[in-house]
């Protein structure tokens, strides 16, 4: 790939998927889907190597990690657990033969069904699971370990699931400091180590006394901290500590590296969302997409899409709504769904789970669909291979 294109890595339920653009990303051409069609909760790539990962697994096939090596041509497997597949093809010879299975060894047994989140800290690659379990692998994904000061931590025993089950989906690196790292889990909250994952630190608690209290949400705030049920989390890459959260029951920023949350939902239509995405030269800038409730649908509200941007780290917000569908629009846009690259101006891409992938050039002014008719997607990273376009995964 010429240094100056960038890619699109998407996970579907049905594999992944890449969309290989042009030097202005205009032109978009999909590829896929690889993977043998299992479903592909997160994809990315080491910029440095170009080597790519995707994760995900399910009750069939059980859990693992592909890794590719010729731009996400072809993929291997490190297969982690062993799903209903395995028991099949185990008690049936001519099902084995009919799609090439061999036992083998599997690490983790049946402990967990599907690997969600991926992320890159220095020479070492994170993964985490549902049930929430970090793993550490030290060789690019070929073997695998659980971080016990996370599995372990004292709090471990309260945590309890969101919807979708106990996942651990967002792993984010400080790449100044890669043993400083946080982790959200749904629904346990955000947790951060400073001694890459010897320890771990809960950090769900409010900035002030009161702030987000009062609400009677299930999800809402209360006893000073935060609801657990975090949906997603980004950190300001030029920001120094300061991230923000999409929680089931609202928008939240930090400025001490999650160690206190303060509400900043006002002005959005909805106190309910997955996604947001951080910009990667203003920390100040980020951008979101409101849905209308975890009870009423989960589409854009008065079904007009709308992916709502604030300059100022929360205290207004602005809705984008140039190329997005305003009428009878209900798809959903998921926790990993939303990603965005390190052009000038920043290009900013989501995908839905009816299919669709869409792309602004211009930080959000404007949108266009560049990719239709995937299977339901669930997440969208943006990258560029090579030194010159370091662009985290």
């Amino acid at each position: 790939m010429p240094a100056s294109a960038i890619r699109l890595l998407v996970g579907t339920t049905k594999g992944a998927f890449v969309l290989d653009g042009d030097a202005d990303r205009t032109g978009w051409a999909v590829r896929g889907p690889y993977c043998d069609g299992w479903p592909v909760n997160h994809v990315i790539g080491d910029p440095a190597t170009g080597t790519m990962w995707a994760a995900g697994g399910g009750n069939w096939s059980g859990a693992g990690i592909w890794r590719s090596t010729d731009d996400g041509h072809t993929w291997d497997l490190t297969k982690l657990t062993t799903g209903e597949m395995d028991a099949w093809a185990a008690n049936d010879p001519d099902f084995a033969a009919s799609i090439g299975w061999t036992e083998g060894h599997v690490p983790f047994g049946d402990t967990f069904s599907q690997v969600w989140s991926l992320g890159r800290a220095g020479s070492r690659l994170y993964a985490g699971t549902k049930p929430a379990t970090l793993l550490v692998s030290d060789d690019d994904g070929a073997t695998w370990e659980a971080v016990k000061g996370l599995t372990d931590h004292p709090s471990s025993p309260e945590w309890g699931p969101g919807a979708a089950g106990l996942v651990l989906h967002t792993i984010l690196v400080d790449p100044e400091s890669p043993e400083r790292m946080w982790i959200g889990i749904s629904a346990a909250g955000v947790f951060a180590t400073e001694d890459g994952g010897e320890t771990w630190e809960r950090r769900n608690d409010l900035a002030g006394p009161t702030d987000g209290e009062g609400q009677s949400h299930p999800a809402a705030a209360s006893d000073g901290h935060v609801g657990f049920c975090v949906h997603h989390v980004e950190r300001a890459l030029a920001g120094g500590d300061l991230m923000y959260q999409q929680n089931h029951h609202g928008v939240w920023r930090s400025e001490d590296g999650g160690r206190g949350w303060a509400d900043i939902t006002a002005g959005l239509p909805s106190t309910f969302g997955f996604p947001l995405w951080v910009h990667p030269r203003d920390p100040r800038t980020i951008w979101t997409l409101p849905l209308n409730g975890d009870t009423q649908g989960r589409y854009p509200p008065d079904a007009a899409a709308a992916v709502w941007r604030s300059r100022d780290a929360g205290a207004s917000w602005a809705a984008l709504r140039s190329g997005l569908p305003q009428e009878s629009c209900f798809f959903t846009v998921l926790r990993q769904a939303m990603s965005g690259d390190r052009r000038e101006p920043a290009g900013v891409y989501f995908g839905t789970n009816t299919g669709s992938v869409f792309a602004s050039r211009d930080e959000g002014d404007s949108w266009s669909e560049v990719a239709r008719h995937l299977p339901t997607v669930l997440s969208v990273e943006a990258f560029e291979a090579g030194p010159a376009h370091d662009t985290p995964a």
